[in-house]
């Protein structure tokens, strides 16, 4: 009698370690690799219409770097160097999971199980991708409020969220020249929870959620047919690592400008500190309204070509360190072993 499903349970054991490796280093080389146009990014969707300091990404980095130094542009990477291990891992494995949930008995998926796959997927990594952001936001986008105040030196930056605040109510120095102050993402996350609890490093989850599950929904069917087209043949299903690259860097920059509406909304309504003249907004519905309203459907697409830049090879690395499998390197299990029945 023939025996089964133990090598499978086995294979979903030994290959999560492996996984949490994969996903932990793809994303910390993948972010060193692209975090300052990540950087422009975020300032260019949060600068308004009449406010803008930056005419394109290039501007804004040239920008930086004169005002705030070289490493002025790896503001927040830590944040994301932390945090970018766990949620990569979990928004990869937890596809792998659910496509393996799905799969009929010869391994197939359809395209609408892929897609729910990675909606299913998209839905998990929003427990560690919402906090990420909301502080990475808070440290990139400083340098253009200051910069800002180096235009209009005589209107006062305030944090325009509920409650007053030690450290987030601080408003830049006014002076002719403004210094950055230096908020630190410990600071901000204690005082965040001290005046909102919990619930203030989730602001934005809607809007996160409106972002991320429409990526994974597109992202992961679309990558895995991409994948398919580099098989060498149905009996050998193996892949150069060149293409997962592509098909990782192809895959991404189209989910990311599919859903880049979404992260502008999800950029403006996490960001505590507002410029001069800068709109609030009561949620998603109130955001879309505001921003259709003053700065037109145009605006919608503020930063989409630098989230192409940094998603694209920021995927494509990940699904090589993936799919050539360095984590089960680095444990001494080989990828055939892993993945083979």
């Amino acid at each position: 009698m023939r025996q089964q499903p133990r090598t499978m349970a086995q294979q979903q054991q030994i290959s999560l370690p492996a996984k949490l490796i994969n996903g932990g280093i793809a994303g910390m080389v993948g972010v060193t690799c692209v975090f300052p146009i990540d950087l422009a990014k975020t300032r260019l969707q949060n600068q308004r219409n009449g406010q803008q300091l930056y005419k394109n990404m290039m501007d804004c980095l040239i920008k930086t770097v004169k005002s705030e130094g070289y490493f002025g542009m790896y503001r927040g990477a830590a944040v994301n160097l932390t945090l970018v291990t766990p949620e990569k891992a979990i928004k990869l494995a937890a596809n792998d999971f659910f496509r393996h949930q799905l799969s009929n008995n010869a391994g197939k998926l359809t395209v609408f199980k892929e897609m729910l796959a990675g909606c299913c997927a998209g839905m998990c990594q929003v427990i560690i991708t919402t906090p990420m952001e909301m502080l990475k936001i808070q440290l990139q986008d400083a340098g253009r409020l200051v910069a800002q105040q180096r235009v209009m030196p005589s209107v006062v930056t305030t944090l325009k969220m509920g409650g007053t605040s030690a450290v987030l109510s601080r408003s830049y120095n006014t002076a002719p020249k403004p210094r950055v102050m230096r908020m630190s993402a410990i600071e901000i996350t204690r005082e965040l929870l001290r005046t909102k609890g919990v619930a203030g490093l989730y602001r934005g989850l809607g809007a996160t959620l409106m972002r991320d599950i429409p990526f994974s929904v597109v992202y992961f069917p679309l990558f895995a047919h991409l994948q398919q087209l580099g098989q060498h043949s149905s009996e050998n299903s193996s892949v150069p690592f060149y293409w997962s690259f592509m098909s990782g860097c192809l895959a991404g920059s189209v989910a990311a400008v599919a859903v880049s509406p979404c992260d502008v909304v999800k950029t403006r309504l996490q960001s505590l500190k507002k410029g001069p003249n800068e709109e609030t907004y009561n949620g998603v519905v109130d955001c879309i309204r505001k921003i259709l309203r003053k700065e037109g459907p145009r605006a919608f697409l503020k930063g989409a070509s630098c989230r192409a830049l940094v998603i694209a090879p920021l995927f494509g690395i990940a699904q090589v360190v993936y799919c050539v499998g360095v984590g089960e390197f680095l444990l001494g299990y080989s990828p055939y072993n892993i993945y083979s029945a």
